[in-house]
């Protein structure tokens, strides 16, 4: 008879571990393969941002056994959140590294110069064979710090390859490094060239190279980080509702059917019911619709909306990893696994690659055995100095330095290099509307007075009114009075420019005031209504709340789509007198019209997908000059998702821009991302390139900055396998001396870096 607790099942728990030392896709794979292995682990998937998800029976094994494993394996292991003191420890030992090979391969260079103007010292030569010796002595002395300090993690990291049975990069470099010391060390004192020079250069270059990518991986690691915590806010819970007693907890430790209060300005941390109160919430990130939803009783809400004004309690349906906040987040981490094709392709044959090079040099070598083994050491060493990945290993970094730099000037930030190659290619280009496309922000677009009041009074009532709320119509309202009180002053300003300029400033300082007395109510999704003490009342919102009842002249049809607010004064005897007509919209973007004008001249195909309105859609499309069959409205975030998935489907590299929450899975989803920086955090993390300016006319200089790196890249990788194509015969030939391949590695690399400098040469157009 079975036991009661062997028919429960065992409690599984989850927790992300942050990796560290990952170097290509098979580093993950032994990782994977690994903790896989242990006994009581269930899962394991490796996450963008180098986080390791995992699931296991704590009654089996513990987390810190699972990262005693990794550990073991040569790569770091940490809990997700955790202040790792080793890694900054680790960062700056590297700038020191790259520090220490730097000075000495300066000073290398200056002992060896000479032997490069005589590379055959003689008793009647400028350079005689006792000074000779001591400059050789004086590069061995200051390599040595460079091999046994700034190379030591070349060497543990081919070390845990060659534990692993994986060939990795840190393998061929670590037997160039001690090959050449070793015949440099055999040569300063049996004769012959010694590579010192090349030594410490191809040393100081790839500890350049390394930091730089770190320095990337860094920034995705702890913009993952920051956006993992948003997933968990604070909740204000009522744990004897109706009773309004609260209580702080986590929103992912709520129980089942929790209500929680919400106020205003507060972020929504569940998914649930309205039971009490009314108020309106901005979805912009969950949804994309760009104007407030109204909540009420038996209204659904969404975790990560923002409450606007009034107090909501919610019952919760889902908190915590069910929200659908976290669905998303799980649809955008799949997203993110998948790998480009060409990634996958460089990734299988990285270590065929690197295993042909020290094939070539052992069998180079093993042929010169016979045809003159006095020289046969020396052919194995040439080839493995002439072909060491200098020139490659710098090919893309010198230009993404370079291009990094010159688009930073210009607000945008390259979060992943990959995306240099993928904007470059992109077929086409698919943009959200609301806040890419759009401020996001409402504005003024039509005033049109229904009354034969003073204008100027009109605004002023209006503005009084609206400056006690946080909607988003009344901000637009208060803000277009503003610019509007502005602008006049400017244009009757007679005093002089000290006295115009403080009068200015004391007009922006100045709040509208609403008459003494007056009884402020906001309505939620309705309007504003201030009581006045002689019976009457200023009304606006709606036109069926502001004025109900009366007929109204329409606006003209432009401006039928656009966000309507009507103000009205009742009298104290009952009467409705509309005032005026005020029209609000998102207004577009500066540089929109302009960048997919520029895509679509260059025959790129520039789609719309939003959550907002179709009609809205439509009609920025129609003002941006992009086909109507392209511009899709009402779509849901697994909807874009899917769209963006039958696009790729068709062969095309399709480069995605979005700011809202709502956009993190197709951001990832898409071959390259592109985030404004007044965005969500969620699609700034998922992004590989982040406009902080809000520019797009800055996105169209990044785009075609791009266009030249990767041509620059392109000629970088061109020039390096044109060099290896001819060095590797011509040092296995013989035709050269150990003199010509240190020459011809350092002067690859010099090539390279001088093409990639073309870069901070050319601006951006």
């Amino acid at each position: 008879m079975m036991t009661q607790a062997s028919n429960q099942a065992p409690r599984l728990r989850s927790e992300r571990l942050q990796l560290s030392g990952l170097r290509c896709a098979a580093c993950a794979q032994i990782i994977d393969y690994r903790v896989r292995q242990l006994a009581g682990v269930t899962q394991a998937k490796l996450l963008s941002g180098a986080l390791l998800e995992i699931q296991f029976d704590p009654a089996l094994i513990q987390l810190k056994q699972i990262s005693e494993a990794i550990f073991a394996l040569g790569y770091g292991a940490l809990p997700q959140g955790v202040d790792d003191a080793a890694e900054k420890l680790r960062q700056k030992r590297s700038w020191w590294r790259l520090f220490i090979a730097g000075f000495a391969m300066m000073q290398i260079m200056m002992y060896a110069f000479p032997a490069w103007l005589e590379p055959h010292p003689g008793p009647d030569s400028d350079l005689t064979p006792d000074i000779d010796f001591m400059l050789k002595l004086a590069c061995l002395a200051l390599s040595l710090p460079v091999l046994l300090f700034s190379a030591m993690p070349f060497y543990q990291n081919a070390w845990r390859d060659l534990k692993n049975r994986h060939l990795g990069m840190d393998v061929p470099v670590t037997i160039g490094i001690w090959a050449t010391f070793v015949a440099s060390v055999w040569a300063t004192f049996a004769g012959g060239a010694v590579y010192y020079d090349s030594l410490v250069m191809f040393v100081t270059l790839l500890l350049a190279a390394r930091i730089i990518e770190q320095r990337v991986q860094n920034k995705s690691s702890a913009a993952l980080r920051e956006l993992t915590s948003l997933q968990q806010p604070q909740a204000e819970y009522c744990p004897d509702w109706p009773q309004l007693t609260l209580r702080s907890v986590a929103a992912a430790d709520l129980p089942p059917g929790a209500v929680v209060r919400i106020g205003p300005g507060a972020q929504i941390p569940v998914d649930g019911l309205v039971l009490q109160g009314e108020s309106e919430c901005d979805e912009a990130l969950m949804s994309g619709e760009a104007r407030p939803v109204l909540k009420q009783p038996g209204a659904q809400v969404l975790a990560g909306a923002i409450n606007l004004s009034g107090v909501l309690y919610v019952q919760s349906s889902a908190s915590g990893d069910a929200t659908r906040f976290s669905q998303l987040l799980s649809l955008m981490e799949r997203a993110a696994a998948d790998k480009p094709p060409l990634v996958q392709l460089a990734d299988r044959h990285a270590s065929r690659f690197l295993a042909a090079i020290i094939l070539i040099a052992i069998a180079g070598g093993l042929a010169w055995l016979k045809i003159d083994p006095a020289r046969a050491l020396e052919i194995g060493l040439m080839v493995l100095v002439i072909t060491c990945p200098c020139a490659l290993s710098l090919a893309t970094p010198a230009v993404m330095a370079a291009l990094t730099g010159q688009l930073a000037k210009r607000g945008v930030l390259l979060a992943r290099g990959r995306a240099v190659e993928s904007l470059a290619r992109a077929d086409v280009f698919v943009f959200d509307k609301t806040g890419t496309l759009s401020s996001g922000r409402l504005q003024l677009r039509h005033f049109a007075a229904l009354s034969a009041a003073d204008e100027a009074q009109i605004w002023d009532q209006a503005a009084a009114l609206a400056a006690h709320s946080l909607h988003p119509l009344a901000r637009a309202l208060c803000a277009a009075q503003q610019a509007r009180q502005l602008s006049q002053a400017e244009e009757r300003a007679d005093a002089p420019p000290p006295a115009a300029q403080a009068a200015l400033a004391g007009m922006q300082q100045a709040a509208p005031e609403l008459p003494p007395q007056a009884v402020l109510q906001e309505v939620a999704g309705r309007g504003l209504q201030a009581q006045l003490a002689d019976g009457g009342c200023w009304r606006l919102g709606r036109a069926d709340f502001a004025a109900p009842g009366c007929s109204l002249p329409p606006l003209a049809p432009a401006y039928a789509a656009d966000s309507h607010a009507l103000f009205a004064i009742q009298t104290a005897d009952g009467t409705y007198h509309p005032q005026a007509w005020f029209a609000f919209a998102d207004a577009m973007r500066s540089g929109a019209r302009e960048l997919l004008q520029a895509l679509q001249d260059d025959g790129r195909a520039v789609w719309i997908l939003s959550g907002d309105r179709t009609a809205a859609v439509q009609a920025c499309a129609q003002a941006l000059g992009v086909p109507p069959a392209q511009a899709l409205g009402d779509l849901s975030p697994q909807q874009k998702y899917e769209q963006v998935r039958r696009l790729q489907a068709g062969g095309k590299r399709l480069a995605m821009s979005g700011d809202g929450m709502n956009d993190g899975p197709v951001l990832s989803a898409a071959d390259v991302a592109l985030a404004i920086g007044e965005g969500a955090p969620l699609a700034q993390a998922r992004s590989d390139i982040l406009l902080l300016s809000s520019d797009l006319q800055d996105l169209r200089r990044a785009w075609r900055a791009c266009r030249r790196a990767l041509s620059l890249i392109k000629q970088n990788l061109a020039w390096a396998l044109l060099y290896n194509l001819l060095a590797v015969p011509a040092a296995l030939s013989g035709l050269l001396t150990p003199w010509h391949a240190a020459l011809g590695m350092s002067l690859s690399s010099i090539i390279v870096v001088l093409n990639s400098l073309r870069m901070l040469r050319q601006e951006a157009a």
